[in-house]
């Protein structure tokens, strides 16, 4: 059986690179154990409805075996099963142990993994967790899939724990929604990856986002924000970066010197994150100030977060605007894990000078940071909500759907995450999907650019790509390609594109064989 084979199932990759999860209690201590895991998950009906163990026909991890969820409440009231291997790292690491390839080694496996996968969930240490997530919200370049981090204060093995409820959590949204961000679940908390500190060593309510509320609350009923999600719309497709040079942080406090600053800031220091006092306040010291602005000269490039783990960089005070005179840069209300990995990614793209490195420090990437309404300019990369979109979209749904009356309509946002992914009742379909199967390239474009997601599938289990191929809208198959659009599901699975393949191969169709190589279909359906 392939992964998949049925519209009703989801495809998630769990990436299980160590932690706590995995830990049992043996002569040293806790530490993992290998394999473990999946055992476990396999011997238990809520992670695995035992009807036979499947292996993956189109995935770069071949071979790898798959479990199969019960049946659970997905949007818009259908019952899914989630579908989901376990890549499992050899040897696993405790999350103190991972480092900045460990990070390049998660986004290459979700890399390979893209095509075949609806989602990812990785399982991580809680020491670095923050880190980790933080560094994949830019590492993972215009991302249109879930990926979620989670793990464990108390190891699966132990009778009491919470690692049942985070991983089956993390397991539940990512099968079921499309949330296109690097986030982090834990204590029935979806959190944006990039706006997450740990909390505490001790509580089972380890991590907190201080600035940026949840995306997804878990309690009797899966309330997702979606007026806060990110939705991609660079009309780009993805990609993985895969460099990212050390930078490091330095914490201000009472009495230090000059000295010190110049040592931490000599070559070949090329970045720095430096923890000043309050909302971003130093030492009015002549030396001090000298030091930090001889390194901003010399073109090393130092962000200025606050101490506070809540609040953000302001020129209020006095003290701080003499560091953003000398040419430290704010950070606004990033966290330390989150200034850290932005300021690498940046400083590892070497199209950038070092001033728009500084420039890019404050324009939010991934919804990293907070600025003020005023000091927004139009940028796609800002999460766009459902209030902000709905006026900009009304005329484009319109072409596509049935609006009833003058009025907004808002049935059906929470379906797939918002007025314009929603699933209309009677045709089973998105907006997206009814413009490419009607080949309206102006709608698509529009769509896209307000939101729509290329990875949603309808009701039975189609893409809009699938459409707008089946009806041989080449122009819309180029602008969903583009935009990262990938066949899937039922698409393949279910013998839909083989089958139009080999008609239009025996009716001598090159043209149409040639639209869906354009599409992306697997080699081996084009060369049969």
């Amino acid at each position: 059986m392939d992964l998949a084979q049925n519209s009703d199932e989801s495809k998630v990759l769990i990436i299980n690179t160590g932690g706590t999860i995995n830990m049992i209690l043996g002569q040293k201590g806790y530490e993992p154990e290998p394999y473990f895991l999946t055992e476990t998950l396999r011997s238990q009906n809520r992670f695995h409805d035992p009807l036979g163990d499947s292996l993956f026909s189109h995935s770069s991890s071949a071979h790898l075996p798959s479990l199969i969820t019960p049946r659970s409440k997905a949007p818009g009231g259908i019952q899914k099963r989630i579908r989901y291997a376990i890549l499992e790292w050899d040897p696993l690491l405790d999350s103190s142990n991972i480092e900045i390839h460990d990070w390049i080694r998660i986004a290459t496996d979700i890399e390979l993994n893209y095509s075949t996968f609806d989602a990812f969930v990785i399982l991580h240490g809680t020491d670095t967790m923050s880190y980790t997530s933080s560094a994949l919200s830019f590492l993972l370049e215009d991302l249109g899939k879930t990926v979620i981090l989670t793990g464990a204060q108390i190891p699966l093995s132990q009778l009491r724990n919470d690692a049942v409820d985070n991983l089956l959590g993390a397991l539940v949204i990512a099968g079921h929604y499309i949330i296109p961000e690097c986030c982090l679940f834990f204590n029935h908390t979806l959190f944006r990856g990039n706006r997450v500190s740990k909390l505490s060593s001790y509580d089972l309510n380890a991590f907190n986002s201080p600035n940026f509320p949840p995306l997804v609350n878990v309690g009797i009923d899966i309330m997702v924000n979606w007026n806060d999600v990110i939705r991609q719309t660079s009309l780009r497709r993805f990609c993985a970066h895969k460099s990212e040079p050390p930078v490091s942080t330095l914490r201000l406090f009472p009495g230090i010197t000059a000295a010190t600053i110049r040592a931490f800031l000599t070559p070949p220091t090329q970045g720095v994150v430096l923890e000043a006092f309050g909302a971003g306040n130093a030492p009015q010291r002549p030396d001090l100030i000298g030091a930090l602005k001889d390194a901003c000269d010399r073109g090393v490039v130092i962000v200025s977060i606050s101490q506070c783990a809540k609040g953000s960089v302001s020129d209020a005070y006095a003290a701080g605007r003499e560091l953003l005179i000398a040419g430290v840069v704010s950070g606004g209300d990033m966290t330390p894990e989150c200034a850290l990995t932005k300021l690498s990614y940046l400083l590892s793209k070497p199209e950038l000078s070092a001033a728009e490195v500084r420039s890019l420090i404050g324009t939010p990437l991934r919804g990293e940071l907070t600025r003020p309404a005023s000091a927004l300019p139009p940028s796609l990369s800002e999460p766009k909500g459902i209030e902000q979109s709905l006026e900009n979209i009304q005329g484009v749904l319109s072409q596509v759907v049935r609006l009833p009356g003058s009025e907004p309509r808002r049935r059906n946002i929470a379906i797939a995450g918002g007025l314009v992914n929603s699933i209309e009742p009677a045709s089973g379909r998105s907006p997206l999907h009814s413009a490419a199967l009607n080949g309206n390239v102006n709608a698509v474009n529009s769509l896209l650019e307000a939101g729509a997601l290329v990875h949603l599938r309808d009701v039975l289990g189609h893409t809009p790509l699938y459409y707008a191929a089946r009806q041989a809208h080449e122009a819309v198959v180029e602008v969903l390609v583009k935009a990262g659009a990938l066949l899937g599901g039922s698409d393949i699975e279910g013998g839909f594109v083989p089958l139009a393949i080999k008609q239009a191969s025996l009716a001598g169709d090159d043209r149409t064989s040639r639209l869906w190589a354009k599409a992306g279909a697997p080699l081996e359906f084009l060369q049969s």
